[in-house]
């Protein structure tokens, strides 16, 4: 296993486990398969809904708490200081741990400075190792990063083969921000698993397409959390440490770059409109249910 050190010292797995999708009936065994397949970084968030599976399948396995790095992710509706902090506390519950490894901001919206100050709070508790930030574009992310106390450690947002964010990149090096890849596959979107540049070179190493784009996230430095519900497929992501891509291979995939998202842009208006929906749609059914509880 690769590991990468954050610029607060602390060290995590480059390669990891992301549950996002999967879902609340599948979640445990999927996260029991992925524990034992050697994976030890698991990156869940309050709005997958699966908190406490992953919870459950980690206290199930046996593993010393210290050797996984566990990583959550507070969703817009928990923003501000005090919603976000008791949201955090609520997810250490859900998530049977006393401290998490990891904890991010999930979207750019809302009073998101707020929420940051409660994470840097939790930080100096010690309840959270390192903190960060997901989907803040790099002019976002270098406002946070000037203007808070604490540098984020991490910035998770959408990277492979078709939206590679090499200047992204560039200004996340600077700032000394990991970038970590939600979607590194980009769900397959544009063909991405059939793509002949990507097939030429896993034939070289006798690797599949997956294994080849995992590899050239490694060598770039980025952290990766793939995701499946099949068992074979963790155990074929797990086995990208046994080859190196040449420079001649990693060229040849830059080249395949669109500098675009292969899903949405979250400076459209009409998607920021969508956030704001969805979190009051998720207030009227919060409110909903603690109506009938009380009733």
């Amino acid at each position: 296993m690769n590991y990468i050190t954050l610029n607060n010292g602390v060290k995590m797995p480059q390669l990891g486990y992301g549950v996002y999708q999967v879902t609340k009936d599948e979640c445990e065994r999927c996260v029991a398969d992925a524990l034992t397949m050697g994976y030890r970084l698991i990156d869940t968030a309050q709005s997958y809904f699966n908190e406490e599976e992953v919870g459950a399948a980690i206290a199930k396995s046996g593993i010393p708490r210290e050797e996984i790095f566990l990583t959550t992710k507070v969703w817009i509706e928990h923003y501000g200081y005090d919603a976000c902090r008791a949201s955090v506390l609520e997810s250490m519950r859900k998530l049977q741990v006393d401290y998490l490894d990891l904890c991010l901001l999930h979207q750019p919206f809302g009073d998101a400075y707020g929420a940051y100050r409660a994470l840097e709070d939790l930080y100096d508790e010690g309840k959270i190792r390192a903190i960060g930030i997901s989907n803040f574009y790099t002019d976002r992310m270098i406002d946070i990063a000037s203007f808070s106390r604490i540098k984020p450690q991490i910035n998770q947002v959408e990277i492979h083969p078709h939206n590679q964010q090499i200047e992204g990149k560039t200004w996340h090096d600077k700032y000394g921000i990991q970038m970590e890849a939600w979607a590194p596959f980009g769900e397959g979107r544009g063909d991405m698993f059939d793509l002949p540049e990507l097939k030429a070179i896993g034939a070289k190493y006798g690797k599949t397409v997956a294994q080849v784009i995992l590899r050239w996230h490694l060598q770039r430095g980025i952290v990766i959390i793939p995701k499946s519900t099949h068992i074979e497929r963790m155990e074929e992501n797990f086995k990208v440490f046994d080859f190196e891509l040449t420079e001649e291979d990693m060229t040849a995939i830059a080249a395949l770059d669109k500098k675009q998202s292969s899903f949405f842009s979250h400076t459209d208006p009409n998607m920021v409109e969508w956030f704001v929906k969805m979190v009051e749609q998720r207030k009227k059914q919060h409110d909903s249910s603690k109506e009938k509880k009380n009733w």
